[in-house]
């Protein structure tokens, strides 16, 4: 019987164990929630009945033959993908397999520098060599842009023996890239074209929206179902074009993901995969709406200035996520992490991300319209309570790196750690970054700048949550031994 849209296969196996009433004699040692009767009571019986472990009739996420084989295929149809694999290690982990799927070590691969970290750590582990393209910049917003074709041309004439393309689209801003013509030149050059499309879910389900990666032939693609598409935290999906090599990148996805995936994980892409299917236009219709009416409420307080659609350019912001409020803080004198905190310090609303400059506030199909009201509330008194002279802010997010040596080299080197201001000119032997977004300040191998140290201590004042760093307060940095 070919299934259909409306099918959810491991959602429907799922069911009927349930029914079956299974004694259990495997893991989890749980068994169905009865040993732990705390964590039943506060994730309920539901939730803790089908927390199981492979089986035949359940299939295995690492060699599937029959439900969850079926659930892939589902999902790829609806993405218009050659395959779909379910991730359950989230989509750093599908990042990770794209990179190590189409490079080895040695191998060169061309990104934008403003990636976020999975990526940097694929090429730790796999021992590529990054060829960074700097995105443009927005001066005003303090922001990096998408990739301009003409970077990407000329980095494909100056490397013409790298392997593949890493796109993200759209960035966490939500500014779109020139999907098409990068796909094209990548392919002229014999070239993969690798997108990370973490926050770009809905692209393939709503009108109107930006180009989607398997859309216009891009060959591999990273999707955060759980970000806009109403999966659970950590549930991803990984897309393949044609080109691709199916059962190779089950091995590559193999080497690292988990081989014992979570059913609760897997059942959430199955369900949320089946109703954006079903009935995704209508929910990112109204998603968009929601977005754009507190993009035009926010835009009326004045000093602050939540952009869109009006910034493209044709190519370095070729478009732009129409689902995003990203709110542009610094004319009334507060960083963005200043903004996060008191939004959810004293109006107990909880925002995806603060940087130095901006706010983003994800909206998807589980917001509404009183939520985006409190929204726009909290920011008018926030304006008005909290502004101050933004004279001596820092004014931009992105540090353009200076690569001494490969991400692999620096992280495995012999290293020492010193104190920050110590570091200048070494070169840099882990990350620092702020999290979110998890795009890195410092990555290893990269020289440690005035600009960078600048960054990170201006951050640090300001309350970003900086991670990566060996030294958890990241008073010291670890750097290459001499």
């Amino acid at each position: 019987m070919r299934l259909s849209q409306d099918n959810a296969p491991v959602y429907e196996a799922l069911k009927q164990y349930r029914e079956n009433r299974i004694v259990s004699f495997d893991v989890p040692g749980h068994k169905q929630g009865k040993g732990n009767p705390e964590l039943t009571e506060f994730l309920g019986k539901q939730c803790m009945s089908v927390d199981v472990n492979s089986m035949k009739p359940l299939d295995n996420l690492c060699h599937p033959i029959s439900v969850i084989k079926e659930a892939e295929e589902l999902m790829a149809d609806a993405f218009g993908a050659a395959h779909a694999f379910f991730m359950v290690n989230g989509t750093s982990s599908a990042v990770q397999a794209m990179v190590m799927s189409v490079c080895k070590r040695g191998d060169k691969i061309i990104m934008p520098r403003n990636v976020h970290r999975s990526s940097i750590n694929a090429l730790i582990v796999c021992g590529a060599i990054p060829v960074y393209v700097n995105p443009d910049m927005n001066k005003e917003l303090g922001i990096p842009l998408g990739m301009s074709v003409e970077s990407v041309k000329q980095a494909i004439a100056q490397n013409p023996d790298a392997k593949a393309i890493i796109v993200n689209n759209p960035t966490y801003y939500g500014v779109c890239s020139n999907l098409r013509e990068i796909v094209k030149s990548a392919h002229n050059a014999g070239m993969k074209v690798l997108v990370d499309e973490a926050h770009g879910t809905h692209f393939y389900f709503g009108d109107y929206m930006p180009l989607s990666a398997m859309s216009v032939g891009a060959d591999m693609s990273a999707v955060s179902m759980h970000k806009t598409g109403g999966s659970l935290t950590q549930s991803s999906a990984l897309l393949l074009g044609e080109s691709m090599n199916e059962g190779y990148v089950r091995q590559i996805i193999n080497l690292t993901q988990t081989t014992s995936a979570s059913y609760l994980l897997m059942s959430s892409l199955d369900i949320s995969r089946k109703n954006l299917a079903l009935n995704g236009k209508k929910i990112f219709e109204r998603v968009t709406s929601l977005a754009s009416y507190g993009r035009e409420e926010i835009n009326k307080l004045g000093g602050l200035y939540a952009f869109s659609r009006e910034l493209i350019n044709g190519d370095s912001i070729f478009d732009f996520d129409p689902t995003k409020i990203s709110v542009h803080t610094r004319n009334i004198g507060l960083a963005g992490i200043e903004v996060y905190d008191i939004l959810r310090d004293k109006y107990e609303i909880q925002i995806e991300f603060g940087d130095i400059g901006n706010i983003l506030a994800i909206v998807s199909v589980g917001d509404s319209i009183l939520n985006i009201e409190r929204l726009i509330s909290a920011l008018s008194e926030i304006k008005r309570l909290y502004s101050k002279d933004p004279a001596g802010m820092l004014d931009h997010e992105y540090i353009e790196p200076h690569v001494v040596c490969s991400p692999q080299e620096a992280f495995y080197a012999d290293k020492v750690q010193l104190p920050l201001r110590d570091t200048l000119g070494k070169v840099c032997a882990e990350f620092v970054m702020c999290y979110p977004p998890g795009i890195p300040i410092l990555a290893p191998g990269e020289l440690i700048t005035e600009d960078a140290l600048e960054y990170i201590i201006y951050a640090k004042a300001k309350g970003c949550n900086l991670t990566g760093a060996e030294d958890i307060n990241t008073n010291k940095i670890n750097i290459i031994k001499n």
